[in-house]
């Protein structure tokens, strides 16, 4: 017998993959279904207990995999291995961490063989639990963000919908019929969906879509399609007293930069490009305020006069102050700085950082230069370029009106209600 809710709320619940980055999008449609009085819970391994909790909502920590950041070690080995490396340094070891000798230092498909049983099991025993849990909940709707292999499973057997909520500008048709596996579909390790007697997990699994995207930066998305106003969460904070002092008190144009410590520990020390962003920007007429983690921050010399460095700062409280931010193209930068109509300099390492980095660029409210290939020099060009062009800024102002149009988390509520109840999803 599941739980009893007050009468006329939904049950809804959210199944969330192994990073923060992955389901922060999420979080202010969690905030409006509960404002709704609507019961949420969210699936989530023990490590992502702390930070669903720091959001409000409610943990139901019972999914176990290995660590992200070993997962994320291992494809970039085995793409080292097929010469899809782009950095003058080998890619750091699954386990260590430590940069390998070369890129045929360490057999990354042999890793795989090796400890593909073992990843089985840890995904078996989450997968159980997660459907364990579900069948005793009774959920009458599913969200789950692009790496949970569990929220889709749940759809399908509980026969209830799943919605995938997009984090950004990539989805999974981007991967399908490439050849070789999707790598905007998460691994069924324990072959989960065969073992509930279901056709294997692909991109035509999905049905539908929560998509917060812009409609000029969007992936394809060719199933029912939910559109949502994208509400920045990137954690909590205090407002900072971040803006330097302008010299000689004029204002100045200021340039924010981010820079993702998930990235530096899985792309490798090679790919931390706050040193060359800060070079680049020395001998510019700017203001500069960099927000890093304290780990980050010793890993920067004494910056100039007119430069600043914060700690996790949430970007959605630096951002729109800022007239250029330089990033490393994670979805909940690129996000935040569309809804800021703030123009983007983006440094892509990899995965799905490329493609969105790729799409924003071609709406002309971005540059793009690739981590493993630009200089400091390339840095400063661009940023020079964006402070310069009125182009950029118009761009971006149109993608923030884009984004400022869609429907908000709160409309979106409405839709969700009659989906639950059956009522047919037009398909937008």
């Amino acid at each position: 017998m599941s739980p009893a809710v007050p009468a006329g709320a939904m049950r809804v619940l959210f199944v969330v993959s192994h990073s923060p980055g992955n389901w922060s999008s999420m979080v202010p449609l969690g905030w409006a279904l509960r404002a709704f009085g609507h019961e949420v819970r969210v699936v989530c391994a023990p490590a992502q207990s702390e930070p669903v909790s720091r959001t409000g909502l409610t943990p139901v920590p019972v999914l176990e995999a290995e660590r992200e950041d070993v997962m994320l070690r291992a494809v970039n080995c085995v793409q080292a291995q097929r010469g899809q490396w782009r950095f003058a340094e080998p890619p750091p070891h699954p386990e260590t961490g430590v940069p390998l000798a070369s890129a045929d230092a360490f057999d990354a498909m042999g890793w795989y063989q090796q400890n593909w049983p073992r990843l089985a099991e840890l995904s078996r025993r989450g997968s159980d639990a997660a459907v364990e849990f579900a069948r005793w909940w009774r959920p009458q709707l599913v969200v789950h963000d692009l790496m949970s292999v569990e929220g889709p499973l749940i759809g399908k057997v509980l026969d209830v919908p799943a919605l995938l909520h997009l984090w950004g500008p990539v989805a999974p048709h981007d991967g399908a019929g490439q050849g070789g596996p999707n790598p905007f579909l998460p691994i069924d390790f324990s072959q989960a969906f065969a073992r509930h007697g279901l056709a294997d997990l692909s991109a035509d699994t999905y049905e539908h879509m929560i998509n917060p995207c812009p409609p000029a930066v969007s992936a394809p998305v060719p199933v029912h399609h939910h559109p949502v106003r994208h509400v920045p969460y990137n954690g909590s904070g205090a407002m900072p007293p971040w803006r330097p002092e302008a010299r000689d008190g004029a204002a100045r144009p200021r340039v924010g930069v981010v820079w993702s410590t998930s990235a530096t520990e899985t792309f490798g020390p090679v790919s931390f490009a706050v040193p060359k962003v800060v070079e680049a920007l020395a001998g510019l007429d700017v203001d500069v305020v960099l927000t890093l983690t304290p780990g980050d921050r010793q890993r920067v010399d004494e910056l100039p006069p007119h430069m600043l460095a914060l700690e996790n700062v949430p970007l959605h409280l630096l951002l729109p102050e800022c007239d250029v931010i330089v990033h490393h193209g994670g979805a909940g930068c690129t996000m935040t700085a569309l809804a800021a109509g703030t123009p983007q300099l983006i440094l892509p390492n990899g995965w799905d950082q490329e493609l969105m980095s790729e799409r924003v660029a071609g709406a002309g409210a971005a540059l793009a230069v690739h981590n493993a290939t630009a200089d400091a020099a390339d840095v400063r060009s661009a940023v020079t370029r964006l402070l310069g062009d009125d182009g950029h800024r118009a761009a971006a102002a149109r993608l923030r009106r884009e984004m400022e149009d869609l429907p908000d988390p709160v409309a979106l509520v409405a839709a969700l209600e009659e989906l639950a109840a059956g009522a047919p999803l037009v398909a937008n």
